[in-house]
């Protein structure tokens, strides 16, 4: 179990959006797409947030937010910076790294240069599919 990679068990592409994607667009691409989080890149296409479905639920239902919440984009209410791994990265140091910063998804990223581009997703449900596979 400890050989294996987060490469393995990530879920491969990522669903992005943009920093100015309006909420209600965020929304609906993850209704549509049935996701939890949308991976927030910059032009360039470099991770630079996550937003996620409990950021929306929280803003939607929080009384600060309410009237504002049609003017509101994905840069208001994204989590950075991303917390990424490489796909390399053994699968248990991410699993600890999800505990550690009590988090439910982590964004696998490639670099290319200056750039760091996101190739993929694993999350606590990915880890929790394997949980009959391991052994101790």
């Amino acid at each position: 179990m400890s050989q294996k990679t987060v490469r393995a068990w990530m879920h491969r592409g990522v669903v992005s959006c943009r920093p100015d994607t309006p909420l209600e667009e965020v929304a609906t691409t993850m209704e549509f797409k049935d996701i939890s989080a949308l991976v927030v890149v910059n032009e360039a296409g470099d991770a630079v947030g996550v937003i996620s479905r409990t950021d929306l639920v929280n803003a939607r239902f929080v009384q600060p937010y309410l009237k504002l919440w049609r003017g509101m984009m994905a840069e208001h209410l994204m989590s950075r910076p991303v917390i990424s791994v490489g796909p390399d990265m053994p699968v248990v140091e991410a699993a600890r790294l999800l505990g550690e910063k009590q988090i439910h998804r982590l964004v696998v990223v490639e670099k290319e240069g200056r750039h760091v581009r996101p190739v993929g997703i694993l999350s606590v449900t990915d880890l929790a599919k394997h949980i009959p596979e391991w052994r101790v």
